[in-house]
């Protein structure tokens, strides 16, 4: 059976948490590697996935690389609350110009 894997990079504003899993991550760029089998006896290329795996680099420098297998609902879903959450933040900074200087704004500027 012919197999890949495909990689991508997701990025995270703030720090998640994916379901199943009960650690915090914090922010910062993330390798996705999808694993995938080509469906065979069929007119044309198709490929199922079989595995979806996060790769966690170790905190320090010396630390230890993980690769966690993930459900890729529970990824898009982790994806979406950081954006929202990303959102809701940039919407309450909108009502700055963003050419107005910030220090006029406090009481002894």
């Amino acid at each position: 059976m012919t197999s890949r894997t495909t990689t991508s990079t997701v990025t995270f504003a703030y720090p998640f948490i994916l379901a199943g899993y009960s650690d915090e991550l914090p922010a910062g760029d993330y390798k996705i590697f999808v694993d995938e089998d080509l469906v065979e006896n069929l007119s044309f290329a198709a490929y199922r996935r079989t595995a979806t795996h996060l790769r966690i680099e170790g905190q320090t420098g010396a630390g230890r690389t993980e690769m966690r297998p993930i459900d890729p609902e529970n990824l898009e879903a982790a994806l979406w609350r950081d954006h929202k959450r990303s959102t809701k933040i940039r919407k309450g900074e909108a009502a700055l110009s963003p050419l107005e200087d910030r220090s006029s704004l406090s009481p002894n500027g």
